[in-house]
Formats: structure tokens, sequence, C-alpha cells
């Protein structure tokens, strides 16, 4: 029973005491008195009387109620239902308000509380103050506050005969029941009757309607958005102009989070003078007034819900989490089809007749119960996880939160997270935890109903019949009896506010109201105590709990097979099967990522544990510990719900003796992981354990029963959980004597006590290390390192503080880090301690005996481990993998042998099994080798699961570009050990961490040799030097002295050999006819004669027999490389030798042998193309302008506009700046650097003199190529002639100007940027007249210059400020940013450099196009300008997109023109601080991408450039070494490369090796290779356009880099194991891995694996193996032949028809295509059977015959030349194809019908050849074949006409004849 009301207050407006303008509220009367001693009066009541503030109004308002709640300091709520009315003011009142009123006027104009309806203003002047009538109730009893308020006003208003004292006093004297369900008729004297229901239980909220109100008002997302804030602890501040309605919407949210209690800051009506309380940083559910919306707009972390408005605003900061799916879904739709039944038929034909709606109480209830089911879903099976830690005197209670959230399956749900940690549920424990009370709703629901809802789920009816149930008993609990509620109470008139009430509200007589409280206490006090009368019963715990959602477990399921791998596996390690157990260890390891398996073990493992103890051999023991460690790796700290809790016990059980008196146990072997450094695990394995004695203190007498009857109760014993045994105790308690309750609760204490030491004990040894002298433990594990925020306490002891501080300073230990590991753990132990023994209530004596005792139990545990430590070192070691040793070149040498160690993920997610879906290849275990050539490491990956793929990875070690030590896990045993991170510039990375059997000295050798091998003293340390040096010791160096006469004798051979090459005519001259470059460079056949024999031979027979060199000759064949470039410059028609006699006057240019003894510029060729009318003594002159002596030189001429292309270093500053920008022409008399100038300006002069006149006559513009897109908004400059690039984009050739050359790229952006900030900002010259054109139209007329430059010098920008135009204008300076070398490596990270070397190049190709030379100068003319100059020959010259081409631009430009390779790739010790540059990578890189976007126009396959950029750092080949030919010269490299017969010896040039690749592999060759004729490339070069190089961040892990083609192969797999039987070919399926194999080997091309099956087929049937490319030619040459004579269509012209224009911009790829006979007719590369022939076509269509013609014939025979001509027939004339021998032995030529018949048809003896000469086509000849493939053969009998499948094979028949004849 309780007071209906316990304070009655009479409350008025009055003057503020400091004399503001504002009133404040004054008590004018309270009855009673005096202070009930229960309940004390609330502070603060004048306040929340008026919230909005005490102002007076212009206006009588009508009365307002509401109800204010407070709450006082012991959490008790005060519900203040308040009346307003008001009354005129007194004059007082009116003057204190006077200066206020403007202020209120504006309140009462914003709608403020001051006008809270229509109102009629009083007399004029007339001020009317508020008077609040207050009733003060601890009851929720709204309405009836409201009842009897009102009858209170009624009362004084219509003047009723009623002593208002009387009324007061029988409110405040009335009394009713709490709960029960009982109604109680009250009346307070007025005539009045009023009916109060109690609800039936006092535990459940009453809500009214308030809930259906909140949802009506915020809708279903907004609500629930609200619900989880309040429930994770989120500030909620609701607005609204209703006081009544923010109490109400503050009502219905704490409804609906029953069962859990709200216990922060709860204030439905918060008065306008405490806003400041919106600043706390506590939680809160408070409600304001909407006039003060202003002020709560500046919360940054509080929860806005605006009742009026509907909105609910939640601020950035703020993250709500959500309910856990399904359940968020679920709810939302019960709670839409409550609110909505509608909805559910709204789309129905034929809806229902409408049902009636709920009626608003009765959906509030529906909703509630929505929110009831969804907590009883949530929290389903909590009981299970409470721990009874004590029974008497109280109980005590923890809840295990890991593990319900772990059998929920929900340890990773924010919102349930965060809902367990809260102080709500914290309350819920305390309260529902409890095991013997009354029950309610909720328990009965989370109990019995759980199987129904989630049979229910996906039945949306049975649902909302369920929902319905609940309503029902909801619905009943607040209305009993609703029938039977008859109210009668007066209210006053309508409008009976406006009339004049004759008097204000009277001063009530307190003595009588006193004297009727006092009766009624007195009559109190004699009533017997009303006795709650509660059913307490046992609260039943219901089913266990299952997972919320049952999420399949995905890769780890555990099936039962898994589960019976894992017994299996036990049981062979405890029977001793240790081999069987091997065998199963991968599986179970991999089977323990699951839950299931990793419970499974550890219920077996209990199975063998005796005694708690289990000694085992150390075999077992590490299979044991293997295991553990592996379940408990992937544990959290929430303890994986329970693994780690159901090991700790095992692992103080399992032992093994290592010596007499020492055993070690496995704790000593699974610290290493961050749940044992976690309290709460600690605390809650504590509560576990206690649980379980405190259970089994109380059901221990119950066996001393009937012996009889033992079995039966024990098994019933056992179904009684701890919570039900507590119930049953604390039924009993009141029953038992004062001595038994203090027995029973000594021994619950005692029990908590000695569960505390052995936990000390415990911790000690999961938490010291086996090795105490590493305070490894510190640094690891937070747990330690920061306990006070690691540990949740809440009871904090200085006692284990100061303790702890003692023994560390009293402690006898000399070891400080063994101090400070057993001073943390002590620490720790004692907090943990502290924390338990308080909660469990040990009594202080105990603790303080606790706390003495730990540092005893540590110290004695660190003594006992040092033995263990000791021992154990002494243990043999675990066998580990067997090393396996890396295959080997043929003179690579180990330098160290292996060391141990883990190769570690780098990033590439192929190899640690990442999206790819490839196995976790990474890390792996095996060794690190160090060759004498690169660093390589073998191993096996540690995934059980790919345990027998072994793993490589290699790089050269003169690729090391970057060399760290880190620290790290080794991924088997977690232990921290050293490593080693090396970068490479051949893109691997090697991440090793050491095995710890590496000492350290191991590891640094291995680190101080390996820099050894990187940076060599001298480059004849290099790799390629002493490669097949053993036999041979090395040379000493030569001395200085020799020096002068070998360059001497060099230089005259050069000129001598020069003429030779330049001085040769050949019998058919046409166009480009030379020897094929393969052929002079591949090596001999091994039963030929070598190389220079052959090489002479190829001389004409017009030399004197004098000028023949021997091959003895040291100096002969370094004129080799010169020949290179002087075959290259006589391809292109470049300038003849001068000599004393005879100059050409014709050519424009000359070869030079200036430079013959480098004495001009070392890092130059020997020979040089210079202007004719240049003199060679001026050429020292004009080179001293130059960077380097760089002067500007001829390297490449366009053959059809017959512009130069010329490259220089960059200038110096007195060179042609200061020329340019001197203001008159220099004197003869002036110094000699004027002279120099004067010298360069003459030098340019005639490089643009010996121009063809042609070209300026021909109308074109300077870039005419350059679509108007690319011109950046220019300043016209009359004067300046310095062109400036905006954006040289590669792609701008536009159709109407540039009718040549592919299109590569129209679409071209110009909105990147050039090179550099600003690559300048004009370049169409100086009359700009009209705006650049959108997408690359055509630009205007007026557009372009009317006149370009006949020279364009592009140069560094930073070089050529403020330059003086050319008077004459006839060159122009285009000046360009360039990347310094060091800034290289950082921009080729982002494509950058890419993008900007593409744009310039194609510029220079436009120009150049145009007509216009070019010189490019920038830098010191050996990286960038080689990178430009190059990029221009390859996209202007087809001839260098073949095989032969290529090799001759890499090794004119880059190596006879001094690219500095030793220095841009630190090859020696004195580079290593400049570090890896990436200059020839770059340029490979340009060559990739323009590969990419013309797939059709390169010879070679994008693995050459790989292949290039691989051994370009790899120091494999003596190629790449060295900076110039003149360093090259004097090592004697060049006559080494060149020179002596070596037979077998191993490559020392990379393009020898190469081309002995070619010739049994395709692996260089580009099956689409069909090139356009005179085909000039304008790829993409935006970077969006540009695709990141797979060289980059491909890898083969199952052989390493496949660049070294010995090792890449691996063994051949043996044929028989695929045919077996000999049948047919049988298709066997093998997995290819990502990062692992090599898919171009595992499944090749259609074409390539056609060529393998033909050579199969070959060596099957017997017959000599013809070449890959034999076939291929002769595949290619009889599908251009066939179908062509009788018209019709050929599968070529069907072709050339359906494969669109720009099909080779976009690559289509023939692996795409359909394999079989089809896949040939993709290869024709004529477009029209009339396309003529050119240099590419040569190039591309030479029989290669030459190149590849390496084997032993059937015959045993010399072949010195074979291949496939066409012959015309004696008598009847026809053209067929035959197989033609040369043999120069016999001197005969001799033809066959196939190459593989051994009876010739024929024979020529060339002693009859009379001579060779150019043939014409006849009737009946191929008709595809240029005709200039065509030659005749004159004999003394007849003539024999010949045709070769093309131009090249054609020059090569004849040449190998007139070789053969010159010999004869």
């Amino acid at each position: 029973m309780a007071r209906l009301a316990d304070y009655f207050v009479l409350v008025a407006f009055g003057p503020h005491p400091r004399g503001s303008g504002e009133g404040q509220g004054h008590i004018l009367q309270r009855f009673p008195e005096k202070d009930w001693e229960d309940n004390p009066f609330p502070q603060g009541i004048e306040l929340f009387c008026q919230p909005s503030g005490w102002q007076l109004c212009p206006e009588r308002n009508p009365p307002t109620f509401f109800v204010a709640v407070l709450t006082d300091i012991n959490s008790e709520r005060h519900y203040c239902a308040c009346l307003t009315f008001w009354e005129p003011a007194e004059p007082t009142q009116e003057v204190v308000c006077a200066e206020d009123a403007p202020e209120r006027e504006e309140e009462a104009d914003e709608g403020g509380p001051a006008q809270l309806s229509p109102a009629t203003p009083g007399p004029p002047g007339q001020l009317f103050a508020p008077k609040t009538l207050v009733l003060v109730s601890r009851l929720d009893h709204a309405e009836v506050f409201r009842n009897s308020l009102g009858l209170i006003y009624t009362i004084h208003v219509e003047g009723l005969n009623v002593g208002l004292e009387n009324v007061i006093g029988n409110l405040l004297t009335c009394i009713i029941p709490l709960a029960g369900g009982s109604q109680r008729t009250i009346s307070l004297g007025a005539g009045d009757r009023q009916v109060i229901q109690t609800p039936l239980a006092d535990s459940l909220p009453i809500s009214r309607c308030s809930v259906a109100l909140l949802f009506r008002q915020l809708g279903i997302t907004n609500v629930l958005s609200l619900f989880c804030a309040a429930l994770t602890e989120h500030k909620v501040l609701f607005l609204s102009r209703s006081y009544q309605r923010l109490s109400d919407a503050c009502r219905g949210l704490l409804a609906l989070l029953f069962p859990l209690r709200y216990s922060f800051t709860y204030v439905p009506i918060l008065p306008a003078q405490l806003l400041e309380v919106l600043s706390t940083p506590t939680p809160f559910i408070i409600g304001v007034n909407a006039a003060f919306q202003a002020e709560t707009q500046e919360l940054l972390d509080v929860i806005i819900a605006d009742l009026d408005g509907g909105t609910v605003t939640v601020p950035e900061c703020v993250h709500i989490p959500p309910l856990p799916e399904p359940l968020q879904s679920q709810t939302h739709s019960v709670l839409s089809m409550v609110l909505d039944p509608e909805l559910e038929l709204a789309d129905l034909a034929f809806p229902p007749p409408s049902t009636n709606a709920s009626s608003l109480k009765m959906q509030d209830k529906e909703l509630r119960a929505v929110f009831l089911r969804l907590f009883a879903q949530l929290l389903q099976g909590y009981r299970w996880c409470l721990h009874m830690v004590r029974i008497h005197p109280e109980p005590v209670i923890r809840f295990h939160k890991a593990a319900f959230l772990g059998q929920r399956g929900l340890v990773e749900d924010d919102f349930l997270m965060k809902v367990l940690e809260g102080m709500a549920f914290a309350g819920f424990v305390s309260e529902r935890g409890v095991p013997y009370r009354a029950t309610d709703l909720f328990d009965e629901l989370v109990a019995h109903e759980v199987a129904r809802m989630r049979a229910d789920e996906n039945h949306p009816q049975r649902v909302l019949r369920h929902v319905k149930e609940l309503a029902e008993q909801l619905y009943k609990n607040e209305n009993p009896y609703p029938a039977v509620a008859m109210h009668k109470v007066q209210r006053p008139g309508e409008a009976s506010h406006l009339r004049r009430v004759p008097r204000p509200f009277p001063r009530l007589d307190d003595g009588m109201v006193q004297w009727i409280v006092d009766q009624a206490t007195a009559k109190m006090q004699g009533a017997p105590p009303a006795v709650k009368a509660e059913r307490r019963t046992t609260v039943p715990s219901g089913p266990r709990m299952t997972a919320i959602l049952e999420r399949s477990g995905g890769l780890h399921g555990n099936s039962a097979r898994r589960l019976e791998v894992v017994r299996n596996c036990i049981s062979y390690v405890f029977e001793g099967k240790m081999l069987e157990a091997k065998k199963l260890l991968p599986a179970v390891l991999r089977a323990l990522k699951g839950r299931a398996a990793r419970r499974c073990l550890t219920q077996e493992l209990h199975l063998h544990v005796q005694q708690n103890r289990a000694v085992l051999d150390h075999q077992q023991f590490d299979f044991v510990v293997r295991m553990m460690n592996c379940c408990l790796q992937d544990c959290t700290s929430l303890d994986e719900h329970g693994i780690a809790a159901a090991l700790l016990p095992l692992v103080t059980a399992f032992c093994r003796k290592l010596s007499p008196g020492v055993t070690q146990f496995a704790y000593s072997c699974v610290q290493e992981h961050v749940v044992w450094s976690t309290p709460q695990f600690w605390e809650a394995m504590f509560y576990g354990d206690v649980q379980t004695h405190i259970r089994a203190l109380y059901l221990e007498p119950a066996e001393d029963g009937d012996h009889v009857q033992v079995g039966e109760l024990s098994a019933r014993e056992d179904e009684r959980s701890a919570l039900d045994v507590a119930s049953e105790q604390r039924r009993l308690w009141p029953t038992l004597s004062r001595e038994k309750q203090q027995e029973l609760v000594q021994k619950e204490e005692s029990t908590v006590f000695s569960q505390a030491i052995h936990y000390a004990n415990r911790m000690s040894y999961l938490l010291l290390p086996l090795d105490s002298s590493k305070s490894r433990l510190l640094r690891e594990r937070a747990g330690l390192g920061d306990l006070e925020s690691a540990s949740n306490s809440l009871v904090t002891s200085s006692m284990a503080g100061s303790v702890a501080e003692s023994y560390d300073t009293e402690s006898g230990f000399e070891d400080a880090e063994t101090c400070d590991v057993a001073g943390a753990v002590v620490r720790f132990i004692n907090r943990f301690v502290d924390k338990v023994c308080t909660e469990s209530g040990v009594t202080s004596d105990h603790l303080k005996g606790l706390h003495v005792m730990v540092p005893d139990i540590v110290q004695m545990h660190i003594e006992t481990l040092e033995a263990v430590h000791r021992e154990s070192k002494r243990l043999p070691p675990i066998q580990k993998p067997k090393l396996l040793r890396p295959r080997l070149l043929p003179d690579e040498e180990c330098v160290l042998d292996g060391l141990r160690v883990y190769l570690l993920p780098d990033g590439r997610e192929g190899g640690a099994g990442g999206t790819g879906g490839g196995p976790a290849l990474l890390p792996a275990e095996g060794a690190v080798f160090l060759t004498t050539y690169r660093v390589i490491f073998t191993g096996m990956p540690t995934d059980p699961l790919v345990g027998e793929q072994v793993v490589v990875r290699s790089f050269p070690v003169a690729a090391l570009t970057k060399e760290k030590r880190i620290s790290v896990q080794t991924p088997v045993d977690q232990l921290l050990q050293d490593g080693l991170q090396l970068r490479s510039c051949t893109f691997q990375l090697l991440k090793m961490a050491f095995d710890e059997e590496v000492g350290s000295d191991s590891a640094e050798l291995f680190r101080k040799q390996l820099h050894k091998l990187r940076y060599p003293p001298d480059i004849r340390g290099t790799f390629a030097f002493t490669l097949g040096s053993t036999h041979t010791p090395g040379r000493p160096p030569r001395t200085t002295k020799d020096k002068g006469p070998s360059l001497r004798t060099l230089s005259r051979n050069i000129v001598k050999n020069a003429k030779k090459t330049l001085g040769r005519q050949y019998v058919t001259r046409k166009k480009y006819n030379p020897p094929s470059w393969e052929h002079r460079g591949q090596p001999p056949p091994e039963d030929q004669e070598d190389e220079i024999s052959v090489l002479e031979e190829l001389e004409p027979s017009t030399l004197t027999p004098s000028s023949a060199l021997k091959p003895s000759d040291r100096m002969t064949m370094s004129s080799l490389v010169e020949r290179a470039c002087c075959r290259d410059y006589q391809r292109l028609g470049l300038g003849t030798l001068s000599s004393s006699l005879s100059r050409a006057k014709s050519e424009p240019f000359r070869i030079s042998p200036v430079n013959r003894m480098y004495a001009i510029c070392r890092s130059y060729p020997g020979l040089l193309i210079v202007p004719q009318s240049v003199q060679d003594n001026a050429l020292q002159r004009v080179s001293r302008c130059y960077r380097q002596n760089r002067f500007p030189v001829v390297c490449w001429r366009s053959g059809r506009s017959r512009a130069v292309l010329l490259r220089s270093g960059g200038l110096h500053g007195k060179g042609v700046v200061g020329l340019f920008k001197a203001q008159n022409a220099p004197s003869p008399g002036q110094s000699q650097a004027d002279s120099g100038s004067l010298e360069q300006e003459k030098y340019l002069q005639a490089v643009v003199n010996s121009m063809p006149r042609y070209a300026d006559a021909s109308g074109r513009n300077t870039l005419s190529g350059f679509s108007s897109a690319h011109v950046g908004s220019h300043v016209p400059s009359p004067r300046a002639r310095v062109t400036t690039l905006s954006n040289p984009m590669a792609a701008s050739a536009s159709r109407w100007t540039a009718p040549r050359g592919k299109l590569g790229s129209v679409r071209a952006s110009g909105r990147s940027g050039g090179l550099g900030a600003d690559v300048g900002s004009r370049l169409a010259g100086r009359d700009m007249l009209g705006p650049p054109q959108a997408n690359g139209a055509p630009p205007d007329p007026g557009f372009l210059r009317p006149q370009r430059a006949a020279l364009y010098i592009i140069g560094d920008k930073a070089q050529l400020k403020g330059v003086r135009p050319d008077p004459l204008q006839q060159w122009e300076l285009v000046p360009i940013e360039v990347f310094e070398a060091r800034q290289v490596k950082a921009s080729f990270k982002k494509l950058l450099k890419i993008h900007k070397l593409l744009q310039v190049s194609v510029l220079v190709v436009e120009l150049l196009d145009s007509g216009s030379s070019v010189l490019v100068s920038l830098e010191d003319g050996w990286d960038i300008t080689t990178q430009v100059v190059s990029l221009v020959q390859l996209l202007s010259d087809p001839f260098y997109r073949t095989l032969e081409g290529f090799r001759l631009l890499v090794e004119k430009e880059w190596l006879s023109f001094g690219h500095r390779f030793s220095h841009r790739g630190a090859h020696t010790l004195a580079g290593q601080g400049s570090g890896f540059t990436p200059v020839f990578l770059q340029f490979l890189d340009c060559v990739h991408q323009v590969h990419l976007q013309f797939p059709m126009e390169f010879e070679f396959s994008p693995f050459y450039l790989k292949f290039l950029g691989y051994h370009h750092a790899s120091r494999r080949f003596r190629t790449f070494l060295l900076d110039s030919d003149y360093e090259r010269i004097e090592l004697g490299l060049l006559y080494e490369e060149k020179g002596e017969r070596r037979g077998a010896q191993a490559c020392r040039s990379v393009w020898e090796y190469m081309d002995r690749l070619s010739r049994r592999t395709p692996v260089f060759y580009n099956y689409m290779y069909a090139p356009e004729d005179t085909e000039v490339l304008r790829p993409y070069s935006n970077v969006s356009n540009l695709k990141v190089w797979d060289f980059y961040t491909e890898e083969t892990l199952a052989e390493g880099p496949p660049y070294d083609w010995e090792l890449a192969q691996g063994p051949p797999e043996p044929p028989e194991e695929e045919r077996p039987d000999g049948g047919a070919p049988q298709s066997r399926r093998r997995v290819v891995w990502p990062c692992y194999d090599s898919r171009p080997r595992a499944q090749p091309d259609a074409i390539s694996r056609l060529l393998e099956e033909l050579q199969r087929l070959e060596a099957e049937l017997g017959r000599p193996p013809e070449r890959w490319k034999d076939t291929w030619d002769r595949v290619k040459a009889a599908q251009r032949l066939e179908g062509r004579p009788d018209g019709r269509g050929t599968p070529s012209s069907l072709l050339a028809s359906s494969v669109p224009h720009h099909r080779r911009s976009l690559g289509v790829y023939l692996q795409e295509g359909p394999v079989g006979s089809t896949l040939s007719l993709s290869l024709d590369s004529d477009q029209s059977s009339g396309s003529t022939a050119s240099s590419s076509r040569q190039a591309a269509r030479r029989s290669t015959s030459t190149l590849y013609s390496q084997f032993q014939t059937a015959e045993s025979e010399n072949r010195s030349y074979e291949g496939t001509l066409y012959k015309k027939g004696a008598f009847m004339k026809p053209w067929k194809a035959r197989w033609f021998v040369l043999d120069k032995t016999k001197h005969q030529l001799r033809y066959y019908d196939h190459r593989v018949d051994t009876e010739c048809k024929g024979v020529i003896d060339l002693a009859e050849v009379e001579a060779v000469a150019p043939g014409t086509p006849t009737l009946g000849a191929p008709k595809t074949v240029d005709e200039k493939a065509f030659f005749d053969v004159k004999t003394t009998r007849r003539v024999y006409n010949f045709c070769a499948q093309d131009v090249p094979s054609a020059q090569q028949w004849v040449d190998q004849i007139q070789s053969c004849l010159s010999d004869a």
C-alpha cells in the first residue's frame, strides 16, 4: 500500500530576488509542511511548474496540465502533476515585470509557451500572473492527478460549497495498493468518485497510449533508431511545444526498453533555467520545449527527436549500431503490420471488407509486445551464462558475456556488445539473475516461448497472432476490470477561465489540513502492516541458447568427416603411431579453423588426462602443443566461446620429462596468445570455476543417502544447474538456524579463497615466459603493459598497487629485465585478485594474505622455469623439413649454403591465397641461398594443404636495390624473429624471417656477402666476367701503355672495315638489302666454320687479299659494333665515308672517323654522321659547346620526308643560348668562347643546309599533323620563335593533314599536362588566329603558320629562358621540362614518366613526318635523349619493330651512343650511392605500351621486352655492362664477345643467347605480326590509356622468374605418362594456380601448341625435326598462294574484309581465336594482293631459315644454306616450290621436292654459273610475291628462274650464291 499523493503545493509568481526582469516561482503553501520520513520533499518544484520561466501574460489563458518527473538522489522518481491557471496580477508583480513586457510580447508572437490557445485579453493594461497547483507523488496515476487537481480548481472557480482544506486533506491521506490488479474507489469529499485500477504486476511498465503516440509522431524507423540509441547509451533529446507530449514520449521510450531499466538521467520536461544540463557527458533522455530549439543546435553528440515535425536528427559523429540481422528486418516488418494492417491487403484484387483497427490503447500494447518478443529473441538463453559466485548471505551473480555472444554467434555484433556492456544490462543481471524471486511475463516468454518464436519466424500471420496474445496480457495487466471503471468528477464550465473570478485562490488553513493528515496517520499506525504477498518461485532457465542466425561455416564448416579426422589423429598420437599422425596433421590443422573441430579437440584431449596429469614423450608433446597453438591462434580476446577456457586445465596437465626432476608442461609452449593477457577472460574463468565448486558444495550431502539410489540421485543431481541449486538454498535460507547460516557463509568464502590461490598459480604459469630473461611479455601484451585500461574493474584497491611496489623494491632480483617481467605479472595478478575477491565477498584478512602470497608464487615459478628452460635447450632439435637445393646455371656457384628462413607474403594477393582463389603458398618455410648470380629462396608452404608444392623466388644479386632489417613473427610458432627484406629492380621482394636456429652472426655474414657480390670493387668482379673463370684464370688487367697502340690499331680498323662495308656493291642493288643481322650475329653451328669466317665471306670479292683480316687479329672484331651502326646508316642512305681521294658531293651527310680514337667524345661511337660541309677539325670546337662533348650527330633519316633526327647533349651556358641571346653577330676577332659559338651556329646552319629543299615548297605547315585540340591557349608573339609544347600528345595526327600513318589515338584528350607543370605554352607558332577546335577537328586555314622551321631543337626548359629568335627563322627551340635522374624512380611509380615520354616522342614523330628535322638535346644526352630518340625511330620506322631491327636500335642508340648502364644500374662499389635508376626499363615500358596498342606491328613478343628488362639488370651477360664502347674496348670486351672460337661455351652476349633460344622455341616471336607498309605509329599517351606492365606484377613461384630459360623449363614431362598404351593422346587436366604456375607454359597459345605437336609427330615418325620458323614461314607462304589463280574469294581476302581497319590498335589476339586449321587464316598479312613490299615487309617476310639453320640433316652432306624457292620448270614452264640446298663444300646448288627428301631432283654446278641477276615475273608466277623477290641464275647451259617467298630471303639467296662464287 502507498499514499496516492505525498505533497500538495501551491506555487505563485513572485519577483526575482536579483531584480532582473523575469519573475520566479514562490511556494505559497505546501501540505503537509513537515517532510514524510520515508519521502523527503523534492527540491526545485517551482522551476518545474513553469518550465519556460515565470512570466506575466496580457491575456487570461486557459488552464494547462502536465506531469513533470523529478529524480531524487536515491534514483526514486517523483511525479509532479502541475495544473496552471492565470489570475490578475497584483500591482507589485506588474511593476516588477513592466521592463520585461517587450520580450514577453516577442515570445507571444513566436507562439511560445505564453500563448497556448486563443485567449481574450482582459482590461487594457491588465496583466495576468500564473499560479500552479502541484501534486507530488511516487505513483504514476496521471489521470487521477488530472481529475483531483481539476476538482480543486473547479471548486475554486465555480465557488462550490466545499471546503478546499477537506478535499486536499482527503487527497493526501488516500492510501491505495501498488499492484495486484485490485480496484480502489476514492472520493475527495466533493461528491466525486474515482476508480483507481492497480496493475496486476508492478514490474511491467504502464504505458497507456504513449508508445502508440510515439510511433504516430515519429514513424517506425525513427523510433527504432531512438530505441537502439537509448539501449547503447547515447544522448536522446525530445522537442515539442506540448509538455504533455514530451512526458508521454519519454514514458513510451522507457516502456519499450522493458525488461531493461533506464538508469541514466531521465528528465521528461527540462526547465529553461537548467538547459546547461544538456552538455553533460553522461547519457540521458530529456524533453525540452521546442521554443528552445535554437539552444540545442550546438550540441554535437545529442540525437534530437522533433515530435512536432516527426524527424530524428543523428549528428555525424554519432554512430547508432542497428539491431543484428535478421532481427532488424523482422521487427520492422512486424511493426508495419501492427501500425498499418491495410498494407498487406493494399494490392489484393478483391480486398476483404475493412477490418476494425485496434483502439489506440490496444495498438500501444501490440507495439510493446513486438519489442518484448525482440528482447526475448535477443536475450534467449541468458540464464545459462549466469555465474553463481555466492549464494549466501546474498546472491552474487556474474554474467559470462563472451560465452553468451559466442554461443549466439554475435561476437562481432556492435549492438549487442554495447548493450551487454551497458549499465541497464548490469541492472538487469542483478535484478533478474536472482534464482528465487517473483516471475513476470518476460521470464515466461524467454523460458517457454523461444521455440515457438523460432518456428513462427517465416510466418507473418502466426507472428501477428503471437503479438496479439502478448498484447492482450499487457492490456490486462493495465486494465484488469475495464468495464467497471465509473468516474464522476466535477469539471468547470465552458470558458470558465474567462469569467472574472471574484477573488484569487484563497490561502488555505494549514492547521485544518494538517489535522486531517495527522488523524489518518494515527489510524494507519494502529492498523497491522500490509505484507506484500509476493509469490516467489525458481525462475525457469529455458532452453539452452542457439545461434541467432545459423551461419554456414563457409570454408571451414566442420563436417562429421573432419571431426573424425581430428579424433583419429589424436588417437594415433596417444597410441604412438607417429607416422599416421603426421599424415593427418595438415588436415587437422586446416580443420581447426572451425569452431566445432576446436571443441572436439579439447574434448578428445580431456579423455587422455588421468588424475590431472598426462606424461608424454617428446614427439607426442610436440604434436599436442602444435594442435593447441593452432586452436588458440584464432582465439579473440573474447575467448572464442570457451576454447581457451577448455584448454586451460589441459595446458597444466600435459607434460614431458626433460631430465630427472625437471618436467616441462604444455603451458610453457602456448603462452604467445592474446587471450592469456585479457583480464576479462581470467575473471570469467574464475567465476565459472567458483560456481562449479559452490554447486558441488551443496550437492555433496545428497550423496550420503541410501547406496541403492546413488546412481539415480547423481543422475538427477547432474541435471540440476547451479541456479537451481541456488534457488533451493535461497528458499531454505530463512528456515536455517543462525549457526548453520554462518557455517555456510564461511564454507563459500573459503571456496572462493582457495580458487583465488589456484588462479594466481595458473596465471603465473601462463604469463611468465619460459625464458624470463626476455622482456618480450611487456612489449607484446597490451593486457600487462596497460593493466588499468585493460581491466574493466569497478572495484580497485590500493592494496594491490602498494604490495606490488614493495615487492619490486624489496625483491632479490639482480636482473632488471627479469624484475620487470616478474613485477608486471605480480601487478597483473594482484589486480585480478583484488577485483574478484572484493566482488565475491572475501574477507579483508584473506585478501591481505593473498597479496603476500602472490610474489612468492611468481618467484617460485620463475625458479622452476629456469631449470626447464636450461634443459629444453639441450633437447635434440625438432626435425625440420629437408632443405631443397635450387637448380643452378652451368657456371653459377653457391657462395652461402642455405640459411633456414620463412618467406613471408609481400602484398601480392595471389601468393597468399587472395582473390585469385589459389592456395596460400606464402608464408613458406625453406632456405635462402646466395650464389654468384642470384639470391634464391626454395621451400614449402607452411599451409599444410599446399605442403607438397615447391616455392621458388629468386632474383639476380645485381638487381638488389634495397635491403632492410625487419622484425617479424614466424608463421608457425609465432615467435618474434629478426628478418631481412630484400627489394630488387626485377620486381621481386624477399621478405624473410630467419629461423631461430640461424644465429645473428650467420645472418650478418649473409648480408655482408650479399653486399660484396652486389657491389664488386671492379666491373671484372661481376658474374658476367667471372662466368666460367674456374678453368681460365682471370687475366691481369692490361697496363696503360697498351692502350695507345690498341686504340690506334682500332681506329685504323674502324675506318678500314667501314670502307669495306660501305664500298660493297651488291649484284642486285635495289632498296635496302643488307645481309640479315641475325645471320651475322649468330654463333656458328658447331660443325661449321666459326663466326669470323662467315662474316668475312660476306665481304665482296673486290677486296684485295691484303685487306682481308685474319681471325687472330685482336682488334679485328672491334669493328663489328661500328659496322652495326654503319649498316644502319647505309640502310638509311646516310652518307659516305670521306677519304682523301674523293667525297661524294651529292650526299648531304658523311661518316666522319674524327672520333676513331675517342678523343673528341668518349661516350660516342667511333664513326659519326655529320653534314658533308663540316670539316673534321671544326667538330672539335663545336663539341666544346655541349655537355660531355656530345655534339649534334645524325642518327636517323626519314625515308619519305628526308628529314633527319639528330641527338646531342644539353647546351653549355655559352652555347646556343648565348648565341641566341647575343644582339649582334659575333665578329671574327672575338674570344675563343665566342668563336665556339660561331662554330656552333655554322654547324647548325650546315645541318639546316643539308635538308632537302623540296620540303620547303611543299606547303605543309609546321605541326600540320597536330590537331588543334592539342594546342593550348596561347599569347600571340610576333617576334619570338621559341616554340613551347603545350600538350605534345602522342596521338595527334588528324586525317586531313596527315593521310599516311596510323591513327592510334584520334580521341586523345587534350587535358593532360605536358612534361612537368608546363611543357610550354605555344606549339602552333606565332600567328594564332582562331581558338583551338575541340575533339581534334582540322584547324582553321588561318590557324597554322604559313612557314615552318627547317630544324626544331628540343631542349631543356631551364636552359632556354630568354632566348632570342633565330633571325632567319630556320630553326626553333622547343623547351620542355625534364625529370632529373633522381626523380625518375618516383615518377616511375605513377606511369607519369611513360606518359610524358610518349607525348614528346610523338611530337618529334609528327615534326619529322612533316618534313622538319629535329635535334633532341636534353640533359647529358645519354638518358632522356636516348629514350626519346629510340622511341621516335621505333614509331617511325617499321624496320626497328622487327627482331633484327630492335636489336640494332638498342646496340646503336643505347650501347654505341653511351647510355651509362653501369652507372645507372650501380654495378660497382663506386655507384652504390647513386642507386638504381630505371632509364632503360622505362624505355622498354614505353615500347610495351605501344606494343599493347599495336599488337600486329611488332615481330617480337611482349616476352622479348620482359627478357631484356630482366637481363639488362641481371649482369648475367656482358652486353649491358659498362658505360660506353670506349670502356668496353679498354676491357677487351667487344673483342672477346665477338672473337674467339668458343664451341659450346656459355653465351656472353644477350643477343647470342636470344638467337640460340629463338632457334629452339618461338618464345620471342609474335604470331600476330602483320605490318602495314610505311607505317608510322601514333599511340595514345594519356595515363588512362596506359596499362601497368605485368612484368612488374606477375611472378611464377613454381620455378622463379622465367627469364633464365634453362632453369624455367624444368625437367620435361615424360610423354609415356600422357599417352599410355600408345593410344590416342588423352586430355589431362591440371590445376593452374595464380602466382604459382606459368600460365603460358601450362596453357600455350594455339599456334605454339600446334608447332609442338608437329615436332612430337616428327619425332615419333623418326624424321629429322624441322625448325618451327621454317614450318611457320611455309604455312604463311602456302596461305598466301592458296586459291589465287582462279580469282575466287580466298580466306585471306575474307579476313581482310572482315577484320576492321583499326584491328591493330585494338589488338585482335590469336589466342582467343578458333583452334585448328582456321588459325592460319588470320596469319595472312596482306590486305590486298597488290600491296607492295617495303623495308618492313622485307624484314618481316625474309625467310629466316638463315637465322635458325642449326640442325643435323638426314644426310652426311654439308648444307651451308637452305630454304624454299619457287623454280620455273624447263619444259612446261610451271612454277613449283622446291627445297634448295647450297653446298659450299661440293660447290653445288641441289633441289628436292621436300626438305625431308634424301634424293635430289637436280643439281646446279656453281662452277658453271656466269651471273646472278634480278629477274622478272612471268606467266604463272606466284602473284602475292613482290617482283623484287625474283632473280635469275645464268649458267653456261641455261638460265634458271627463281622466286623467293619475299624480298629479304631473295637477297639472302643472292648474297649466299655470290659469296660462294667469290670463294671459288
